[in-house]
């Protein structure tokens, strides 16, 4: 299958479905399975499956204004200080960066990311974020980073300023679909650029769900997470992902107390297997959100599911005895 950009299904070594050739070696889910491994839900309290490595940066008008909306929450920014949060707290997580330009904060580079999971591989996975209108270039980096292992990979497109359903990312999907690995894709208000003049150059009609819905068509077997609560969009995201299998709907970047009452009715009855916890660190920390999640109505059974449950079975974690 060719879907533009001079690259086809052929130039990415569907002669060997599930191994993709990068840098000569060659891969496929094996070296990411090899990597979750050594993950060790079973012990963990909770996995967060949305966390920012933020890069040290000083005078930069998007993060301050982000500062400004979320509110100061005094975690750790450094790596390790970011780890040790969570390991202090027994609590998993997926971490990841953005490659996007619009903001002028420099990514924390994908090999960094992985340095760090690798590092903490007991309760850390490392997803991957390549701007997928890159074209080859897209391609390539991601036939990379799954040789090395990333677990799935990040994308936000209001700050990477594309439309998910473009075809000019659709090669881009296509490897990560042949890998078996999961997208996290940024949904609805974009807290980034808010009280900004011009909102910060972010445009929040990339941030609507429906784009999606295409992507899960074309791309069935590709596990897609619709990241936070999409306002203002949420009756079109909690659609998209009750009609298709394959698409997960994670709970960052608000406080639960702000979650509108449809989507705590569905995540207590028909989508209690698809929601997963999120938090948005740094901008929002657990410690906030688990704190706010336990005075909301969800139900005593369903909580393990979002908590921890449905991540394990979506990112294929094992369950240590």
């Amino acid at each position: 299958m060719r879907w533009g950009l001079g690259v086809s299904s052929a130039d990415m070594g569907h002669g060997a479905r599930g191994k993709i050739r990068a840098c000569g070696v060659r891969v496929g889910p094996r070296q990411s399975m090899e990597n979750r491994k050594h993950f060790d839900a079973g012990r963990l309290a909770a996995i967060d499956t949305h966390v920012h490595i933020e890069p040290d940066v000083k005078d930069n008008a998007a993060d301050e204004a982000a500062r400004k909306y979320f509110g100061e929450t005094g975690a750790p920014r450094d790596h390790q200080g970011l780890a040790q949060y969570y390991r202090s707290r027994n609590i998993g997580c997926v971490v990841f960066s953005v490659d996007e330009q619009l903001t002028g904060k420099p990514q924390v580079s994908n090999d960094d990311v992985l340095a760090l999971a690798a590092e903490h591989s007991d309760m850390m996975l490392a997803f991957a974020s390549v701007n997928p209108t890159r074209g080859g270039e897209a391609v390539r980096e991601a036939r990379r980073l799954i040789a090395l292992g990333v677990a799935g990979f990040k994308l936000h497109p209001p700050l990477q300023q594309f439309h998910a359903n473009d075809r000019v990312a659709y090669p881009f999907y296509e490897v990560i679909a042949e890998a078996k690995l999961p997208v996290i894709f940024h949904t609805g208000h974009s807290g980034i650029g808010t009280g900004m003049p011009g909102g910060g150059g972010v445009r929040l009609k990339y941030g609507n769900p429906m784009d999606i819905d295409d992507v899960a068509v074309d791309f069935p077997d590709m596990a897609i997470i619709m990241a936070h609560p999409s306002f203002p969009w949420q009756d079109e995201a909690i659609s998209i992902c009750l009609h298709k299998p394959e698409v997960y709907i994670d709970l960052s970047g608000w406080s639960p107390k702000y979650f509108p009452p449809n989507l705590i009715q569905y995540a207590n009855t028909l989508l209690k297997k698809k929601i997963l916890f999120g938090s948005d660190f740094p901008l929002i920390t657990p410690d906030r959100w688990l704190a706010d999640f336990e005075k909301i109505g969800i139900k005593d059974e369903v909580r393990p599911l979002i908590l921890k449950e449905n991540a394990i079975r979506l990112l294929g974690l094992d369950v240590h005895s």
